[in-house]
């Protein structure tokens, strides 16, 4: 590929802007190295954002949650539902707290009450089965006055080429302490 966009494959990108136009171009890149740099460039600059950019305090490192837990500095909250407490495992001294209730995944009604509770003057890490739905909670938590961040990689972590979630990144995965019902 010469970069001209006849020979791309994906011209509408180009004409759309991406790689946008303005961005600096690194010599010798295609369209997709291009791409691939400033994805790498933004990827940075989110994992260096500040609360406000977030909306909630940032992510940490299962390991980091397990630290801070042990020194009495935070409060586990794990946001999963009780089915998924009661057959797939939880955490030791963690307060559940549902984001969503099964079945149907309705919002829990009692979240924000509970998380403050659960808080008592702490600040929060939260967890879920794969770090989404932590981040939503922990956007609401923040909101309430909170300090809350999530937990990177959830319980079970992302799921394996096969669809099988435990063996890439988790808390469980990583060997920090678990019960299972």
């Amino acid at each position: 590929m010469n970069g001209s966009r006849d020979s791309y494959p994906h011209s509408s990108f180009v004409d759309e802007g991406f790689p946008p136009r303005n961005a600096r171009k690194a010599p010798n890149l295609s369209h997709w190295g291009r791409g691939a740099s400033i994805l790498r460039t933004n990827f940075f600059r989110f994992i260096t954002m500040s609360n406000n950019e977030l909306g909630y305090a940032g992510d940490i490192a299962p390991e980091t949650a397990y630290e801070w837990m042990q020194s009495g500095a935070a409060v586990m909250v794990d946001v999963r539902t009780d089915a998924e407490l009661a057959w797939v495992g939880f955490v030791p001294n963690a307060v559940a707290v549902p984001w969503k209730q099964w079945p149907g995944m309705a919002m829990n009604p009692t979240f924000d009450d509970a998380v403050c509770a659960a808080a008592n003057g702490k600040k929060i890490v939260l967890l879920c089965r794969s770090g989404v739905r932590s981040i939503a909670a922990a956007k609401r938590a923040t909101e309430l006055g909170l300090e809350a961040y999530n937990i990177l990689e959830g319980f079970e972590g992302d799921a394996n080429a096969d669809g099988h979630r435990g063996t890439q990144g988790g808390w469980r995965m990583r060997g920090l302490p678990w019960r299972q019902n």
